[in-house]
């Protein structure tokens, strides 16, 4: 639990610090009392990447934003994310992403975004408590039918995982920022539970994925593969923000009970998980958890 403190530590210095003019990694190991050697050590054994590689794949992450999202020059985003020509910044976005800014800024070709969180999120998740505090302060999960016309779904499938951990040790963990990065995307990303139709022997039902345009016309990242969704009702279940950000778990485990516990035929409808996957949006801590689930209107 030292180790975890201590990294978790450096990493919240970073994202707090890396971005000013005047930050040095001599800082960063100070702050945590350590020398570069034993800092270096201890965040490669948890992270597999040196503080510099880690705040490297922050900027440059940030920069890939910019890209799609300001009328900015590249030049002007190389500055910002602290490279001072646009060669230099072109040359690491592509050792980064495979591809340039250039192209990425088109639209169509998806790259994989770094979205850190907290190292210590992994061991809750794995050792994740029956009962906190938050089980007892958040009870309210809110609902609202969203209508979905014909669409596609980039996915990747699971041939074992059945869950979130599972998942990310035989896919990794890079499927949420690749997938992020499509500008032309309908939705956040999600850990999905496939219906019958889009199953495939072989695979489990557990998929990651993402919903873009029926006439998506973008790269499909290698190893996934575009599907056609019908239209639809989806039934999202939204819980209330959190404090600690250490109480995902309950967080998602209470949009789950709501889902379990929602009365669907009194508010007219019926679960139709043949229609669409379930998507499990997962959290923040300032929005809270999220699942979205498809339904049907009963006819009275």
């Amino acid at each position: 639990m030292d180790k975890i403190a201590v990294v978790e530590k450096m990493q919240e210095y970073l994202k707090r610090c890396g971005k000013e003019e005047g930050f040095s990694m001599e800082k960063l190991y100070q702050s945590v009392g350590y020398t570069k050697r034993h800092a270096d050590r201890l965040f490669r054994e948890l992270l597999h990447m040196t503080p510099a590689e880690y705040l490297r794949a922050i900027r440059l992450s940030k920069s890939a934003e910019e890209l799609t999202e300001t009328d900015k020059s590249v030049l002007e985003i190389a500055l910002d994310c602290h490279y001072s020509t646009h060669e230099g910044y072109t040359r690491a976005f592509e050792e980064q992403f495979s591809t340039t800014p250039q192209k990425y800024r088109s639209g169509k070709t998806p790259i994989p975004l770094f979205r850190p969180s907290p190292v210590s999120h992994y061991y809750i998740l794995r050792n994740q408590k029956e009962r906190t505090d938050m089980e007892e302060k958040t009870t309210l999960c809110t609902t609202s039918a969203v209508e979905r016309q014909k669409r596609k779904l980039i996915l990747l499938r699971a041939k074992k995982a059945t869950d979130y951990l599972s998942f990310c040790a035989e896919c990794g963990c890079d499927w949420h920022g690749l997938l992020e990065s499509i500008p032309s995307k309908l939705d956040v990303p999600a850990l999905l539970s496939l219906p019958p139709f889009l199953m495939k022997e072989g695979y489990t039902s557990t998929a990651c994925g993402v919903e873009v345009p029926f006439d998506y016309a973008g790269e499909v990242p290698e190893g996934y593969e575009l599907v056609e969704l019908p239209p639809c009702t989806m039934l999202y279940f939204q819980t209330e923000p959190f404090e600690r950000e250490e109480d995902f778990p309950v967080a998602i485990g209470l949009a789950f009970a709501a889902l379990e516990r929602y009365d669907f035929e009194r508010y007219g409808y019926v679960r139709a998980d043949e229609d669409a996957p379930l998507y499990n949006f997962g959290f923040s801590a300032a929005k809270g958890a999220s699942l979205a689930v498809a339904v049907r209107k009963i006819n009275r």
